[in-house]
């Protein structure tokens, strides 16, 4: 069982994905191959996307230089032939370093949730905000929550997109193999739980 930390510095590296992508509503299915290269970011970079995503009076600044972060960038190539290539910059704020909670930005439309919820009840349980300087699904900044559980070695990501509802896990099975399950919504009305499956993701991860 990896603490959240550990389960952090496991990812760095390069992973070869194997993917398979399931489009309920055409009735399509489609594989791909990706390669991520994953590094830690480095302190400022840390505090410059803290700064630009959240009020200073709402996190502990002492603590960034603790917050995991990774400067991410992929290469997709599809069966098809077709091929994206991203880079982006991601930074896990926990919830122990929010001290005024209720001066972080609101999505209307997500669900009406505390940042701390009773599954907090349990130790094990590390959740927090998720920082991007570039979304997947759409471009531009955005943020969303995360979920750790040490127990499964399984990080869980809930991104509200203007148009879709984006749950990604990545599971470590060793410090080598992951896998990896993603679903995408159509965005519900406001106070409606998403429904709708717009795609659904499976994926063999390998670290070279």
């Amino acid at each position: 069982m990896l603490e959240i930390q550990d389960f952090f510095s496991a990812c760095v590296g390069t992973w070869n994905s194997e993917r398979t992508y399931h489009y309920p509503l055409q009735n399509e299915v489609e594989r791909s191959v990706t390669v991520f290269s994953v590094a830690a970011l480095a302190s400022a970079e840390k505090h410059q996307i803290t700064s630009a995503s959240l009020p200073v009076e709402s996190v502990v600044l002492s603590e960034v230089d603790r917050f995991p972060g990774f400067r991410i960038g992929f290469d997709t190539v599809s069966e098809k032939g077709d091929r994206v290539s991203m880079n982006l910059k991601a930074l896990f704020v926990p919830e122990r370093s929010i001290v005024a909670p209720h001066l972080l930005p609101t999505d209307p439309l997500a669900p009406a949730t505390p940042l701390t919820a009773e599954i907090l009840g349990s130790a094990e349980v590390v959740r927090g905000l998720y920082l991007r300087d570039e979304g997947y699904s759409e471009s531009g900044a955005i943020t969303g929550r995360f979920t750790y559980l040490p127990s499964r070695q399984t990080l869980e990501l809930v991104t509200y997109y203007s148009r879709s509802v984006a749950v990604d896990q990545l599971r470590l099975i060793s410090l080598t193999t992951r896998l990896r399950t993603i679903v995408t919504y159509q965005r519900p009305q406001p106070g409606v739980v998403p429904t709708v499956i717009n795609l659904v993701g499976f994926g063999l991860e390998q670290k070279s």
